[in-house]
């Protein structure tokens, strides 16, 4: 059946050879047919054409050259009948289609046209033009002669050549159709004559096969064929003869043995090696010759050899060390199974040992990662919590004290925001390293969170002498600290706030006295920074009141606890009322008023600025939309902004669409940005910055003057208003440095084209001071507390009546 399935297949085949030969011989002179039918045609066609119009050539030379003379004489002699009898002369030529005559300047003397239906149905190609001088000075004949039925002549020789060439092709047709007809035949033959030549050694093959896959050595194969398939019977029967003799030899099982990774060795009953795979010849370095006949327990190392047992390895896989040829011990893991024969001299174990040096360095990297900094290589938070309770606990043996200090990097993230985390990492790298470096050698770094570190140094008490100590030792950290960092090739200086704990006085256990000094290091924090401080009981319930600040921050918004105030902006020149600022404030109950100094800082520490803010600005629109219903012109409110907001990549899609919703114009708006948020990241800052003045808004520097931006960067900015902070205003009238520095923004300002305010107007003498000055406008409580939106709302429509307070200073 098999080999009527070979037959089949290869008469097939042949037949599926010719079908193809005969396609590809047929397609070939079809496209050559399709191709010349169509060159041929339009090659005659153009020739008919080509000829056709040389012979209208001439014919118009011709007739033009007979009547040159006569129409040359007529024109000297200017005798225009002659001209016309002439002209009707050539046209009585059956091919002349009309005759002009031109003068010498060009115009027609006389022109003549046959108008017959087959002259107006004349293409291009069956008429031709032909012009000759007449003499000098005379003018020029032109004749234009046809021939109809150019076109249709040029039309019916292409077809009678395309005819010619089908005529061709279906002949040629017929041919190779019956050419592939005899090829397909003798290829068919062909195909049965191999399939006949194969049929009987393939049977023998497939039977012998079958045979042999059955278990059956013992029939040998005979060798029916001198070609090929003699090599393939004769491999067949030598492989039966193999198998007939072993199913698996020696050579297999060493090829099995030596195929693996793991070193195996086979020993007897008492641990005597007897056998090894070139594995084991690698890992121990040992020839099989060398360690064959040795006990296997040699091969351990000299400090394991007292905890291997034979009959403990059968029962559990463990982990060892061996000893290698070049002294080398190696970490193994060491697994052993009986083996079990009916002859004793088979009977014995097989070990399996599998070098695990990479797992044990893995583990080691492991152990080391949980236990320390990867960044800084110095403890992280948990192996220094382990570390202090260990000095805690021989502290309180040795009633001894120990020392904590928590370092916390001031502004650390505008590294990273503004450089990238890259070189945040590598300015804690150099911190660290600086701080191992300077410290005493007993004292334990230990990194507690991203931009935190703790230090403590044991074997002081809270004395005043250990405070003096304490206090040296922080100085010089922060001295360290201050120190340029070289950040993508800029300098750039930072601080840190430090806060120091003493155990057992200020705390007995990790947690307490790690949780004071960070008490601590906050109260150094809020005091600016750059400085320690000594933990004292209360910062621990500032601590706790601010924890539960940051908590109650966050229902705020849900329970309506935010409240928007409005503090007056007055023009210092006539005391009119020209705008506000929006000042916000959060009443807890229980509480009280929380001022923004205080719950400002803690929702950007948590994000929450940004759905305050969102809500801050939606409901100055709101209020401002109302106060327009009842005054005309409330002036402009301002509305501060934090650098968090500034970043938000969709804050000024968001503020269109605030100023939208409300139906309020951006205009009557004014955003107050701190020096410090405008310098943070300046290239990024200033296209912000140009996209909410393009959308109508007024910009403003708040605080100016406590920053450190240059007059170079303020330019770049579209900054429309200067705020002199009111540290400054507070002693001017009484103090020549502050009434220098006031004196200074409010002229600089003048000079660039700000506005200049001034906030924290609190009596006359500031007030007449600010006047006197030129500042243009001030804010504070002269001019009245911060107030409510409907209290802000009944100001300005007293101010609109002609009543207002405030015009009362402005008497004088």
């Amino acid at each position: 059946m098999r080999s009527h399935g070979l037959r089949t297949k290869l008469i097939l085949m042949a037949l599926a050879a010719g079908a193809c030969i005969t396609a590809t011989l047929f397609l070939l002179e079809y496209i050559e047919y399709r191709v010349s039918s169509r060159d041929i045609g339009i090659h005659g066609e153009r020739i008919l054409l080509a000829a056709e119009s040389r012979r209208l050539d001439q014919l118009a030379d011709d007739i033009a050259t007979a009547g040159a003379p006569l129409f040359e004489k007529a024109l000297r002699e200017d005798d225009l009948e002659t001209v016309r009898r002439n002209a009707a002369d050539l046209l009585e030529n059956p091919a002349t289609i009309a005759v002009r005559i031109t003068g010498e300047d060009g115009g027609i003397v006389y022109e003549a046209q046959r108008i017959e239906p087959w002259t107006l149905s004349l293409a291009a190609d069956e008429k031709r033009s032909f012009r000759r001088a007449l003499g000098e000075s005379t003018g020029s004949l032109e004749i234009i002669v046809g021939r109809p039925g150019l076109e249709a002549s040029a039309r019916t020789l292409r077809e009678q050549l395309k005819d010619a060439e089908r005529y061709t092709f279906q002949r040629w047709s017929r041919i190779i159709i019956g050419a592939g007809m005899l090829i397909t035949l003798m290829l068919a033959i062909l195909g049965w004559l191999l399939a006949r030549r194969f049929e009987r050694p393939i049977n023998e093959l497939i039977r012998s096969a079958e045979r042999i896959g059955e278990g059956d050595y013992t029939q040998p194969h005979k060798v029916t064929s001198n070609d090929e398939i003699a090599a393939l019977e004769t491999a067949l029967d030598r492989m039966r003869q193999n198998l007939r003799q072993t199913m698996i030899t020696k050579n297999y099982l060493n090829t099995v043995l030596n195929s693996m990774n793991d070193a195996v060795l086979v020993t007897s009953t008492d641990g005597t090696v007897r056998r090894i795979n070139d594995a084991a010849v690698r890992l121990f370095g040992y020839s099989e010759p060398e360690i064959s006949g040795q006990p296997f327990v040699n091969l351990i190392a000299e400090n394991e050899r007292a905890a291997f047992s034979l009959e403990t390895a059968v029962t559990e896989t463990r982990e060892s060390v061996i000893a290698a040829r070049n002294g080398q011990t190696i970490p193994v893991s060491l697994s052993c199974a009986p083996l079990a024969a009916e002859d004793p001299q088979f009977q014995g174990m097989i070990f399996v040992v599998r070098n695990i040096t990479d797992r044990k360095r893995a583990e080691r990297r492991i152990r080391y990662l949980a236990r320390y900094d990867a960044l800084t290589k110095v403890p992280n938070r948990m192996q220094f919590q382990h570390m202090l309770q260990q000095a805690i606990a021989r502290a309180r043996r040795d009633e001894r004290g120990i020392l904590l200090l928590y370092l916390d990097m001031d502004r650390f993230k505008e590294i990273n925001d503004t450089f990238g985390h890259a070189a945040g990492d590598r300015t804690l790298e150099v911190l660290s390293e600086r701080l191992t470096r300077i410290l005493p050698r007993e004292t334990v770094i230990g990194r507690l969170a991203g931009d935190e570190f703790g230090l403590f140094v044991e074997g002081v008490s809270a004395t005043d002498d250990e405070r003096i100590q304490a206090a040296n030792l922080s100085r010089m950290v922060l001295a360290e600290v201050c120190k340029a960092y070289y950040v993508d090739h800029q300098e750039v200086f930072l601080t840190a706030s430090l806060g120091i704990a003493f155990c057992p006085k200020d705390a007995e256990n990790v947690i307490d006295l790690i949780r004071n000094a960070d008490a601590a290091m906050y109260h150094s924090k809020q005091a600016g920074g750059n400085s320690f401080a000594f933990y004292s009981p209360d910062m621990n319930a500032a601590a706790v009141e601010r924890l539960m600040l940051k908590s109650k921050l966050r229902r705020a918004l849900e329970r309506d606890e935010l409240m928007m105030f409005y503090q007056p902006k007055v023009d210092l020149r006539d005391g009119r009322i020209v705008g506000a600022e929006a000042l916000l404030r959060w009443r807890l109950p229980g509480h009280g008023d929380i001022p923004p100094s205080q719950f400002i800082p803690l929702a950007e520490e948590t994000n929450l600025i940004l759905g305050i803010g969102e809500w801050v600005l939606n409901r100055v629109c709101a209020d401002y939309r109302r106060w327009t219903e009842r005054v005309p012109n409330p002036g402009r409110v301002s509305i501060n902004l934090s650098l968090k907001q500034l970043r938000q990549a969709s804050f000024i899609t968001r503020c269109r669409s605030v100023f939208r919703r409300h139906e309020v114009s951006p205009t009557c708006f004014e955003l107050e940005i701190t020096e410090t948020t405008l310098m943070a990241d300046p290239k990024r800052t200033v296209k912000l910055l140009d996209e909410l003045y393009a959308m109508g808004l007024h910009l403003s520097i708040d605080d100016f003057g406590t920053g450190y931006s240059s007059l170079s960067a303020l330019q770049q900015f579209p900054i429309g208003t200067l705020k002199i902070d009111q540290s400054f205003v507070r002693d001017a009238a009484i103090n020549s440095d502050d009434a220098t520095i006031v004196r200074t923004i409010i002229d600089m300002g003048k000079a660039l084209e700000f506005e200049v305010i001034a906030e924290g107007v609190e009596n006359e003498e500031q007030f007449n001071f600010l006047r006197s000055r030129g500042c243009h406008y001030g804010q504070g409580r002269l001019f009245g507390d911060a107030m409510s939106s409907d209290e802000f709302l009944a100001l300005l429509a007293m101010q609109h009546s002609g009543n207002a307070k405030i015009s009362e200073l402005f008497a004088s």
